[in-house]
């Protein structure tokens, strides 16, 4: 489970202008992950526009950041849904391998209770052959998997190692660390509360601006975890505005923008997303050009 503590980043999934997968942009991605510290990558989350893409084009994303990736770090897949019964199937037939766990999304839309979304987790966790990290994001979900159904989870699901805390609240997250063991993993799902979520007892990050500035970002979570907080908050103010900036039109419209500044790939996304606007880019431009 070590190998969750740190740094993951929930990469994106860049395309070329007639948006088929851009294979080549990927392979600079992971590279550029890898190279900058980064201590593991998620693939096909939120982030990398997993709903508007169908298995062949997943399995072609999987095939380029496996092959890209080469065993130098840990890889997590994201497989979420709410069928349950189609995420089990899912699980049952994706090849896992070159996996090391599975990030799950709680249910979307249905707003199931918190026995609902226990009971789901359970049937996934049971047709998982790779530990399974649970995904609390309320404002994407309709529902917010509470503490005491994470612990409950926790307790009672061996495979179940850890959660991805995206609520953006402080005080559920607190609530969180306190109530779970010890070994079980609570990682941000926050990147503006990334910091205060690792000094108050987290283990890490799921980043979405990690991937755009992965040597700082992970070098702010490394100093967190080792307790040096004036040198991390130094890092976290410096990179901080970038974060509003990136999340003002949606995710990952903003990361694609900037990542197009850097060199890595090309703006591009695919309906509904649209990408960012001329004012929004030429400020992220800007943030890019004077780091």
């Amino acid at each position: 489970m070590n190998k969750f503590i740190g740094t993951g980043v929930a990469l994106i999934t860049p395309f070329t202008e007639d948006l088929k997968v851009d294979t080549e942009a990927l392979k600079k991605l992971v590279n550029f992950q890898v190279e900058n510290g980064i201590d593991y990558m998620v693939v096909l989350g939120t982030t990398g526009e997993s709903a508007t893409m169908n298995s062949e084009e997943k399995r072609q994303v999987i095939d380029t950041v496996v092959a890209g990736n080469n065993g130098r770090i840990p890889l997590v897949l994201g497989v979420g849904g709410n069928c349950t019964g189609k995420v089990v199937e899912e699980l049952e037939k994706t090849d896992l391998s070159a996996f090391d766990a599975v990030l799950s999304v709680s249910p979307y839309y249905n707003k199931p209770s918190q026995e609902g979304i226990y009971q789901h987790y359970k049937a996934v966790a049971a047709a998982s052959k790779k530990p399974v990290i649970l995904y609390n994001v309320p404002g994407r979900t309709g529902s917010n998997v509470l503490p005491a159904t994470v612990k409950r989870l926790a307790t009672e699901v061996e495979n179940i190692i850890g959660i991805k805390e995206a609520a953006g609240d402080m005080v559920q997250a607190m609530n969180l660390i306190s109530m779970v063991p010890k070994d079980f993993l609570v990682i941000s799902g926050d990147d503006m509360i990334t910091l205060p979520m690792v000094l108050a007892g987290g283990h890490g990050v799921i980043s979405v601006i990690g991937q755009g500035f992965p040597a700082e970002f992970s070098e702010m979570v490394r100093l967190g975890l080792d307790r040096k907080v004036d040198e991390a908050y130094k890092i976290h103010y410096e990179v901080a505005p970038s974060i509003d900036m990136i999340f003002a039109e949606g995710n990952p419209v903003g990361i694609k923008a900037l990542l197009a500044k850097r060199g890595i790939c090309k703006n591009t996304l695919r309906l509904p997303l649209v990408k960012s606007t001329q004012e929004l880019t030429n400020k992220i431009n800007s943030f890019v050009d004077n780091f």
